[in-house]
């Protein structure tokens, strides 16, 4: 009976890890349908529009908000942050957040699910593929646990990337038949706004742990081997600079000087005005224009 129901465990565990990975390499090619489907400039604003929706979702949200707790907000401006990143395709936050705290408590040692020790492909992407890593660890987010519509959202993702696509489609065929002068299609939009811009959020994302822990500068002396990166940063809305993020990981601001440019952070403190998000973290010390350090 024991062997049984740990062959019966095996094969569970097994189909969860095809469910995990098969949509991950289907996304991948896919993308070669663009040369079917084509562009039009409606179809570049889609994936404009779209990447930037889910790349401030992980970053803003799954990362700074949900992660870190760097700043606050009401239930339902977390939610729709949240699911900004759902439709990320990173699977859900539970699952993101509790990898993500691993990735702090372990950063480039032991226990690190994707330190460039590893490999740089490893730490890229490889680390996606391996079993071990299909599962989150609850016990690593028993606070947003007890949220339900962090709950919710972790356990319907998949809905919420089906209503997407459905959505693009229709948008696109609407737009096909009453405006023909657009060129654009259900299958255009679906591919430009849906695969496209999703790959392109999730190269973008993981080179946080790839190329910033492997090429950049190191201006604080963390444990780990974390840089700050000015091409990552500009893709991934200010999480590029993540020597400062380890140094600081509690902190909604990641660029601690001018020229550091952290969208990320300028966009909630434009939010904090508006009164839709506040307590902002800011980190104990913050470079000064000539190297120096000063208190905020």
């Amino acid at each position: 009976m024991k062997k049984e129901a740990e062959n019966t465990g095996v094969v569970l565990y097994s189909r969860r890890h095809l469910v995990f990975v098969v949509p991950l390499l289907l996304l991948h090619f896919a993308c070669l349908l663009v040369f079917w489907v084509g562009v039009s400039s409606t179809a570049l604003k889609v994936f404009a529009v779209f990447t930037f929706v889910r790349c401030f979702g992980i970053t803003a949200g799954y990362h700074r908000l949900l992660s870190h707790q760097s700043y606050k907000t009401s239930r339902t401006v977390r939610f729709v942050i949240i699911l900004m990143g759902t439709l990320a395709g990173q699977n859900g936050p539970l699952w993101w957040v509790a990898h993500h705290r691993i990735h702090h408590r372990f950063s480039d040692h032991d226990g690190d699910v994707h330190s460039p020790r590893d490999g740089f492909f490893w730490s890229h992407v490889g680390w996606l593929f391996s079993p071990t890593n299909t599962v989150a660890l609850m016990r690593m987010v028993p606070d947003l646990m007890r949220q339900p519509e962090i709950m919710f959202l972790q356990r319907y993702y998949y809905v919420f990337h089906a209503l997407l696509f459905i959505g693009l489609f229709t948008v696109g065929e609407i737009l096909r038949v009453h405006q023909p002068g657009l060129h654009t299609s259900g299958m255009q939009l679906v591919i430009w706004g849906g695969v496209l811009s999703m790959v392109c959020v999730f190269h973008c994302v993981w080179s946080a742990n790839s190329v910033c822990h492997t090429y950049g500068s190191r201006r604080f002396k963390t444990r780990d081997n974390s840089r700050n990166n000015i091409l990552v940063a500009l893709v991934t809305l200010g999480d590029g600079w993540h020597n400062n993020h380890h140094q600081y990981p509690s902190s909604a601001r990641h660029g601690l000087v001018w020229w550091e440019l952290d969208i990320n952070y300028l966009l909630l403190k434009l939010l904090r005005i508006l009164g839709i998000v506040w307590d902002l973290r800011q980190p104990g010390k913050v470079l000064t224009q000539d190297s120096g350090i000063k208190e905020i």
